[in-house]
């Protein structure tokens, strides 16, 4: 937690100095304002909007502008909200607690007679992302932990428990094409494994070979069902995926070539929490634990006796914000926005946590009206942000006392995260740290840039409305990131 008196002085510097009008910048030479004028001024961005500001850290003054007080769809910048917000909230090494709790008696015998709760709080993490790529191995120490308590038969239910979050699943205004992919997976306060199945689909070893289906995890709860082959070498890739809306069945059909990398996908499923809790009785099984009852899920308040049987922590929130920047997860930073809902306000819904995100970018001096706040991912298609604002925000955070948390999360250029292949081997290569963003017709950079003699920058780049191949504006906004390093 941060001292009062720190917050006051922020506040001051954040009016008074740092954060000054839109209009107030550095003289610079003619030729580097010619040289990002020139990019965003090229014929093919014509019919596009382009939204820009470039703050140095050292003065606070805005160096460069360009519409950067209007609203524009800002796509996963806008996690820089969120995350920020996050960092500001809880301690870097605070950690989620995911229990298995019950009610029920147990006897000498190691039967438990009733039910057993799952209970999620939060934890996005109940994956392989930590286990070396095994996603049910935190679910297998919970499993281990109730051997070694002395369960070994459940009379009753597996219980999978998501009250903690309230409302809607899916952030508001989320296209429908997204919905079937991971990044577009449903929320709940239990998780498991990004609420999705990864498949790989292989080519056979010859031309009409039904293709080869790997999944991960194998689990009940989810079928996939391929009427896919294996087409000529030299063939595109011709594949088509569906799940239906409240459906678990995974239909893949066409073709893929011959001597072709694998193709894979993250599906989604349905009911995170039902997901979570049937892979748990399967691993309990797995692990000798005979489960009598069925799964069923439960957002009511637990039994008041309830006692807890096992525990699994997350990452520390450090590493918790690492996984949502730099790869970009859209589900985790949802999760976030909720947790900081039942901090601030009681109650893990979109409407608390966005209260909670208002009053915190205040508090960072950014503007009362940030623009609008449709959920916390920025893949919703009506969120809205100002460059100026989200600028504002950098700047505030380079300040705070968890700057290196925050600004440790964001993805290097040419080194890690969805920056890995971006500005390698040129002079922005790990002097611009920066998150990324991109849905359609959007794409958009926001972070930190670090000339050779030290001097940083905080910047936010983004275009709308650009209806040419992402990629050329995506090496647009490299080039600019480029020229503020120069």
């Amino acid at each position: 937690m941060r001292a009062a008196g720190w917050l006051a002085g922020l506040t001051v510097s954040l009016v008074l100095g740092a954060a000054p009008p839109l209009l107030a910048r550095e003289p610079l030479p003619e030729t580097l304002k010619l040289a990002i004028d020139a990019v965003v001024d090229r014929p093919a961005f014509a019919p596009a909007f382009w939204g820009i500001e470039v703050r140095s850290l050292r003065t606070g003054r805005v160096v460069y502008a360009r519409n950067a007080g209007k609203n524009l769809k800002p796509a996963s910048t806008f996690k820089l909200l969120t995350t920020a917000a996050t960092v500001d909230a809880f301690a870097p090494d605070e950690r989620i607690r995911t229990t298995v709790e019950t009610a029920a008696h147990l006897d000498a015998s190691g039967r438990l007679i009733g039910d057993l709760f799952l209970v999620g709080r939060g934890d996005a993490n109940i994956s392989g992302r930590f286990y070396e790529g095994r996603p049910t191995a935190g679910l297998e120490k919970l499993a281990e932990a109730l051997l070694a308590a002395g369960v070994r038969r459940i009379e009753g239910r597996i219980v999978g428990h998501e009250g903690l979050f309230s409302g809607d699943r899916r952030g508001e205004d989320w296209a429908w094409d997204d919905l079937v992919w991971y990044y577009g997976a449903e929320i709940s306060a239990l998780s498991f494994n990004d609420n999705a199945a990864d498949l790989k689909a292989i080519a056979g070893e010859r031309v009409g070979d039904p293709l080869s289906i790997e999944r991960s995890p194998i689990s009940d709860y989810y079928r996939v069902v391929s009427t896919a082959i294996t087409s000529a070498a030299g063939t595109k890739s011709d594949l088509t995926l569906v799940r239906d809306f409240g459906s678990n069945l995974i239909k893949l059909s066409g073709t893929h070539p011959l001597g072709e990398k694998s193709w894979e996908g993250s599906v989604a499923l349905e009911d995170p929490a039902r997901y979570a809790a049937t892979v748990f009785k399967e691993v309990l099984e797995t692990k000798g634990i005979r489960v009598e009852g069925e799964v069923v899920t439960s957002s009511d308040k637990l039994p008041a006796d309830a006692r807890v049987l096992a525990t699994l922590e997350s990452p520390p929130l450090a590493e918790i914000v690492k996984a949502v920047n730099k790869p970009s997860q859209n589900l985790h930073t949802e999760m976030l926005l909720r947790l900081l809902g039942v901090k601030a306000k009681g109650e893990g819904s979109v409407k608390a946590g966005h209260e909670a995100l208002r009053d915190f970018l205040r508090r960072m001096g950014v503007s009362d009206e940030p623009g609008a706040l449709r959920d916390a991912s920025g893949l919703s298609r009506s969120d809205l942000l100002r460059p100026h604002e989200l600028v504002s925000l950098l700047v505030a955070m380079d300040k705070h006392p968890r700057a290196k948390t925050f600004e440790d999360s964001l993805p290097i250029a040419g080194l890690d995260g969805t920056l890995k292949n971006r500005m390698k081997g040129g002079p922005a290569e790990r002097r611009v740290i920066a998150k990324t963003g991109s849905i359609r017709n959007v794409s958009a950079l926001a972070g930190y840039a670090t000339k050779k003699d030290g001097e940083r920058f905080a910047f936010s780049i983004v275009v709308n409305h650009y209806e040419g191949p992402s990629r050329d504006a995506t090496a647009a906004i490299d080039e600019i990131a480029t020229l503020i390093v120069r």
